[in-house]
Order: C-alpha cells, then structure tokens, then sequence
C-alpha cells in the first residue's frame, strides 16, 4: 500500500499521533477502503483510492469530517452512501467510471462541493437537492443516462464548467439562463435536434459543443454569444447556417464538419478573429469570396465537399498554416495560392488537378504537399524553390516522403518542368492499388533510362547570373542517379 503523508511522509516509527493530511491508495488492487484511514479522521484531508476494486465505502469513512478531497474513481461502487451528508467540508468529489445509478437526496449537505466528477457511471437522473449544492463550479456528467436535468438546475449560478457529453438530453431547463457565470458547455452526443433557446440567454459563455447531435439549423440566435470562442457542431444535420452567425465575434474555432451544408454565408467573413475553420465533410459546391477577410486564419480544411473552384481570395489569407482540400473536383489551383506564404501542409489529394500555377513555388515554408490521386502530368519548375519541403505524395501508395525529380522540357510550350515515373497521374484504381516501389511500366521506364541517369534539379539562377555579370552560380539541389544496374 502507498501512503502518503503531507507532513509526516512515513510511519514506521509511531509515537504521538501522527498529523496526516493525504493518503494515497492508488492503484493498490483494493478491494475495500483500509482500515488505518481510519485512525487519521482527524487530520485527513485528500483521500486517492483511484483504480481498485472498492465495492462500497463503509460508515466510518464519513467520520473523516476534514476530508477537503475524495477521489474515487475507477472502481465497483454501485452507489453513494447517505452517510456522504456527512462530509461538510468537501470541495471535490471524484467517483467517475463506477456503476453509480443514483445521487442521494442529502448530498445536497455537501454545501462546500465545488467540484464533481461523475461521467461514466449509469446515473439516470439528478435529485432536486443536487441544485442546492450552491458552491458548484465544475460539474462532469459525461457517458451517463441522463434524460433530463432538474427544472430548478439554473440555482447553481456559480458553475463554469458543465460537462454533459453523451447522455440522452433533448432540452435544457429555461432555469440555466441563471448560469451567468458559465463559460464551457458540452453537450456533445446528445439528441438535441435544435438549439436549446435558453443559449442565446447564456452571455459568457466562451466554449460550445454540440457536436453529434441533431441540429438542421444553425440559427441566428447563436450569434447573440458575443463571448463565445470555440464552437463545435459538427456530425450533426445541419443544412443551413444563419447570416447572424456574425454576431459571434469572438469566434477563433468553428467547425461544421460532416454536415449536409451545402454553402456558407457570406457574412462568416465577418469573423475576423476565427484562426480554425472546418467544413469538410459537407456538400458545399462553392465557397464565398468573403474567405479572404480571415486574415488570422491558420487552418482551414474544406475536404470532401464538391468544390470546383477555390475563390482567388484565398490568396489574402496570409497567416494560413495548414490548407486541406481533399477529395474535391478542382481542376486547378487560383494564382493566388502563391500568396499564401505561411502554410506548412497543404494536402489537394483525390481532386482532377491537370497542371499546378507557377505561383506554387512561392510558398516556401511548404514542408508537406499531397497530391495524389489526380491527374497532373508533371510538375513546374518553381517546385526546385521549395527548399523546406520534406514530404510530397504523388501516390497513395508511397514507398517514401520524397521521390526523386528531374528536369524535362514541356512538349508543347518547351518550358522546363519537374518530372519522374509517377507522370502523368492516372486517377486511383481501387482494384489495381500497388506501390510505386513494384508498380511503373517498365517499357517507358527503358525509353527513358539514358535522361533519367541524369542529374536532378541542376540548373541556373538565371537572374542571379544577371546581377553577377561573369559569375554564374549554380544551385545544385540534389545529385540523384535514379538507376543502378546490377545483373
């Protein structure tokens, strides 16, 4: 057993009585509280019984009136006993992830509780005395079987956190427009199928989940939450989202994945300080110009939709850091993509992609680039100034981060291109998947042994040898001999 002593740290040598004030019993393989608590009831003040097989938690337990803490979780507790009115100082209570069905009425004797932790455990229902616990700050009920909550449950006017994720709720109590002082709200996983009003009432609150739900709508009353920050309400149904939205001002996270959106207002690009905006997973074919004014916009993820265009605003989106578009219809890229000069990852796989902008080359933090599954035919040029770039994906089916590229003149305009074996891209054959470490044709591979034995991305900076008359300098990026034979 490890105990743990705040003042006296051992007791093998036990002479006046010892002043204990914290005991650690975790993960002890107990299968009920030990009886030498006991003799510290006095002085006793955090009590850790985590991860054992506690079935029950006897009388004498609650004659530790000093108990400021109480953990408990990961047990076999079935239910907490009335003798818990006992406990008059506690602050915080932590009985998650037992077989706990009910609170009892009297728990509404722990005036001081400040803290509950009680998600995973098959608790149906509050008790009316629960909402007397006036000194509530923190309240965790996720993974329950809560169906409703008390209509009085708005008295607990201190909470800031409340955690109710994957419970059975459909409404909320018009009593929590009380709750002035709540800031984090999760009632992800539940079976709301419109947004409760009593929110918009909610003023300060700064975190939303309400993903997993049943939303069709997201309505204008959200943007009443002017302190709102982030707001999650994505795997719902939602098919429209209201121009009012604009009225979340604070707004930095916004996600609305996996939706049934099918466009966006205009007036999302009044969310100046959004910096995390996810859509993917909907049916939007377009998306509105007013994108570019999120100028402090670091990721933006519009994957799986229909797009067939991005806006050319994109390129005012100058903090972007991460840029997904997967699995989309794009054709090609706007210029202005080239403005984009912070963004580390962009993935653009499974689109129909001919060709990419020389513009691409200017974005030269770029470490990692997917572009597989569409159906480019070469590269351009300006890639050899992507000097940071560690990964690009031309298969699906990659055997490495980085394939090799060489120079090649375009056959119709005669400018220099990047290419390898990987070109031109055929569109993804589910039934004939291979690696492109055993799959290229191998006659063409032949016809084109002699140029591909040749040096990698060895060139001239043209415009440097003009600025340096005489002195022409070299940029020899890589040496790759792509071929060794060995018989």
């Amino acid at each position: 057993m490890k105990i743990i002593g705040r003042l006296v740290p051992c007791r093998c040598f036990r002479g006046e009585e010892e002043i204990v004030s914290v005991l650690d019993y975790s993960h002890c393989g107990l299968q009920q509280v030990p009886k030498e608590v006991f003799s510290f009831e006095r002085t006793l003040e955090e009590l850790y019984l985590d991860a054992n097989q506690i079935e029950e938690l006897p009388k004498q337990l609650f004659n530790c009136q000093a108990l400021r803490k109480l953990s408990i979780p990961d047990n076999d507790l079935s239910s907490l006993p009335t003798s818990i009115a006992s406990l008059v100082n506690l602050r915080e209570l932590d009985i998650s992830k037992n077989g706990i069905q009910d609170f009892p009425e009297n728990i509404k004797c722990c005036k001081c509780l400040t803290i509950i932790e009680a998600s995973v455990n098959p608790v149906s229902k509050l008790p009316d005395g629960f909402t007397q616990l006036l000194n509530l700050t923190q309240l965790y009920l996720n993974d329950a079987f809560l169906e409703f909550l008390p209509a009085n449950f708005g008295r607990l006017v201190k909470l800031r956190i409340l955690e109710l994720r994957e419970n059975h709720l459909k409404t909320l109590p018009k009593s929590m427009h009380k709750l002035t002082q709540l800031e984090r709200l999760d009632l992800g996983n539940n079976e709301f199928s419109e947004l409760p009003e009593v929110l918009e009432q909610i003023q300060n609150l700064k975190e939303l989940w309400m993903d997993n739900n049943s939303l069709q709508v997201l309505p204008g009353s959200i943007g009443k939450l002017k302190q709102l920050v982030y707001l999650d309400v994505s795997k719902n149904r939602i098919e429209t989202v209201d121009l009012d939205i604009s009225g979340c001002e604070g707004l930095e996270d916004l996600l609305l994945s996996s939706n049934m959106l099918q466009q966006l207002p205009d007036s999302i690009g009044l969310l100046k300080r959004l910096t995390t905006l996810k859509v993917d997973d909907n049916q939007l074919t377009i998306l509105p110009n007013a994108i570019g004014n999120l100028s402090l916009l670091e990721e933006f993820d519009c994957s799986c939709n229909e797009l067939e265009s991005l806006p050319s605003t994109i390129g005012y989106l100058h903090n972007l850091r991460t840029l997904a578009v997967d699995e989309n219809f794009l054709p090609e890229l706007p210029r202005e993509i080239g403005s984009c000069k912070n963004v580390t990852v962009m993935s653009l796989r499974s689109n129909k992609l001919e060709f990419l902008p020389d513009e691409i080359g200017q974005m030269q933090k770029l470490r990692v680039l997917n572009l597989s599954d569409n159906r480019l035919k070469n590269l351009p040029f300006t890639f050899t100034k992507l000097k940071e770039l560690a990964a690009l994906w031309l298969s699906d089916n990659q055997s490495k981060a980085l394939i090799p590229l060489q120079t090649e003149a375009h056959p119709e305009t005669k400018q220099r291109v990047l290419t390898n074996y990987m070109f031109p891209q055929q569109p993804r054959s589910d039934e004939d998947f291979q690696s492109d470490s055993d799959s290229f044709n191998p006659t063409l591979w032949e016809e084109q042994r002699q140029q591909r034995m040749t040096v990698a991305f060895e060139f001239e900076d043209k415009k440097e040898e003009e600025e340096n008359p005489g002195k022409v300098k070299i940029l020899l990026l890589k040496l790759t001999v792509l071929l060794s034979i060995a018989i």
